[in-house]
């Protein structure tokens, strides 16, 4: 038997987590500056959920129904609670769950906190080389 290959050995472990009150302006041009595609939103007490902002969401929500992004705060567009996995997760698990519920990239949660992201592309091209 081969040692599985697992979620924090291909993760990002940089992490960009907005305040869900932030307006999508700023989470946009946050997304831009640090080019990535979506966003983590801190949760508001220690009994709420994460919630993700993604590229879509913005222009599903915001742009297509031409609402002023400075009017707009990350809270009405995300999506919340989101889905997760655990750090210790085989990354053929991940790529199951992943695909099977349609999703590109997750969080990775460890004791409650997020320790990373993790993407499909992050799956097939590392957890190859690894």
């Amino acid at each position: 038997m081969t040692t599985p290959i697992l979620v924090k050995d291909v993760m990002w472990k940089q992490v960009d987590i907005v305040d869900s009150k932030c307006t999508v302006e700023n989470a946009l041009n946050d997304m831009q500056h640090k080019k990535t595609k979506m966003l983590l939103v801190d949760r508001s007490h220690p009994h709420d959920e994460y919630g993700v902002v993604l590229i879509k969401d913005i222009a599903s929500k915001v742009i297509a129904k031409d609402r002023a992004l400075d009017r707009v705060n990350v809270y009405e567009i995300m999506n919340k609670p989101t889905v997760s996995v655990h750090s210790d997760m085989d990354i053929r698990y991940c790529a199951r769950l992943l695909t099977r519920l349609n999703l590109s990239r997750c969080p990775v949660l460890d004791n409650g906190k997020i320790v990373g992201v993790v993407s499909l592309t992050n799956i097939v091209f590392n957890g190859l080389r690894v």
